[in-house]
Formats: C-alpha cells, sequence, structure tokens
C-alpha cells in the first residue's frame, strides 16, 4: 500500500485550534488560604472580628500549625486579615463569594528550609575536604561581620548569605554552589520577607551567629560528620524561628 493511499484509508486527525488553559501548580499554604477565606465567608465573620486561635484552626483544617501560619501571613500580605503580635488574626474584609484564589507569594518558607537543609548537609560534608586556609579565613571574616552589625543592631544578612556561599564555593561543585545562592535569595520572596519581618530580631540573630559558629569549628577541624550536624541543626533551628516548630 503506498503512503498516498494510507493517508486516504487512515486520514490523520486535523489539528485543532484550541487554547489551552496553562496549569498552575498550587502551593500548600494558597490551598490553605483558599480554605480560610471560605471559612470566613461560610462562618459569618466580619470585618474586625478575630478568628479562632492558631491551634484550633489548624486542628478544623487538618493542617499543621507551620502551614497554617503561612497560610495567614499569605492572606495577611494580600490585606484579607491583619496579624496583630500577641492578640490573634483579625479579618480586614469578608472575601466576596467570587473571590481570586490566593496568589503565589514565592516559595513555602518550610520547604525553602528543608530543602536547605537536605543541599547544604551535603555541601559542608564536600567542604571538609577543601578547607583551605584562606577559605577559613573568608569564614571567620563572616563570622565577625556578622558579629559586628548584631553589636550594631542591624541586620547581619549580607554576612550571613556570603557565609553560607564562601562554603559553597569550598565543595568545588558550581551546580551545587549556584542552588545554594539561588535557596538563599528565595528569602526576599513576598511570604519570607513579610515572615522575616515579624519573627526576625536581634534575639534570633545572635542565635544564628553561634550555629555559624559551631559550623564553622567543624570545618576549621576538618570534621565532615561534626561540621553536617552542626549545618542542620543551624537550618532546623532557623525554620523553627522563622515559621515554628
Amino acid at each position: 500500500m503506498s503512503v498516498a493511499m494510507m493517508s486516504r484509508t487512515f486520514p490523520l486527525p486535523a489539528v485543532m485550534s484550541v487554547q489551552l488553559k496553562q496549569v498552575e501548580t498550587r502551593r500548600l499554604y494558597q490551598q490553605i488560604a483558599d480554605q480560610i477565606r471560605e471559612l470566613i465567608q461560610q462562618g459569618g465573620f466580619d470585618t474586625g472580628d478575630r478568628l479562632p486561635p492558631e491551634r484550633d484552626l489548624a486542628q478544623q483544617l487538618g493542617v499543621s500549625r507551620p502551614s497554617l501560619r503561612e497560610a495567614l501571613i499569605a492572606l495577611d500580605v494580600e490585606g484579607s486579615v491583619e496579624i496583630r503580635s500577641g492578640s490573634g488574626v483579625y479579618v480586614n474584609s469578608p472575601p466576596e463569594r467570587a473571590a481570586r484564589p490566593t496568589a503565589a507569594l514565592g516559595e513555602s518558607p518550610t520547604e525553602l528550609m528543608q530543602a536547605r537543609g537536605a543541599l547544604e548537609g551535603s555541601v559542608v560534608v564536600m567542604a571538609c575536604a577543601h578547607a583551605a586556609p584562606a577559605a577559613l579565613e573568608q569564614l571567620r571574616a563572616c563570622v565577625e561581620g556578622m558579629r559586628q552589625e548584631i553589636a550594631r543592631r542591624r541586620s547581619p544578612l549580607e554576612f550571613d548569605r556570603q557565609f553560607h556561599l564562601t562554603i559553597a564555593e569550598m565543595c568545588g561543585n558550581s551546580v551545587m554552589q549556584r542552588l545554594v545562592g539561588e535557596l538563599f535569595d528565595d528569602r526576599h520572596s513576598p511570604i519570607s520577607t513579610k515572615l522575616r519581618s515579624r519573627y526576625e530580631n536581634m534575639r534570633t540573630w545572635n542565635a544564628a551567629l553561634k550555629e555559624h559558629e559551631a559550623i564553622l569549628h567543624a570545618l576549621e577541624a576538618r570534621d565532615p560528620l561534626a561540621a553536617e550536624a552542626a549545618m542542620r541543626s543551624h537550618l532546623k533551628a532557623s525554620e523553627q524561628r522563622w515559621v515554628g516548630g
């Protein structure tokens, strides 16, 4: 059978002009925020009303408190609720029935810190094999820079960033180095920025400084197990300070 006959016998389907909707991957905090929005609407909450406590909301929705906190932060960013420290969460404006779903505001801070723990725990082990004097001196300078900024009651964020990027450079893998930088810089997303503004202070920075010192000491001793433990402990503690355990 010729190609022409095959084409007549088994005609190819015509290309249809269909406008396909782009698939959106919705993060967990967006889904929970939408549930809270529905709860506000169906529960008859009015402007100025206080929502139930976090523990009760988390239990009612069947989610963890860190995930709930991220969702509340997302609603706070968009202006649907107001989080008042020491008082609770208050409705700013009841959502309309046709309100749009919660917008994406960046990666989940909880998942972000978990990813950093997994990646940087491996990176610091590799860095132990390349802990040259010059690199260790750079890390000491970062730690000292953090200490001085904290003493001036200023954010030592840039020294914090340089500390982690220097360790990533020490590991000798350019892909890991790039990923460490990208994950660190995700803290500038709207949801992470809002969390930092609420929970980051000189007390939390002092705790981070001590954790950085522990990582540095393990690298100076060229002890990969201690370095990995110190790094994972630091990033887990950072997660808990940021979004709670």
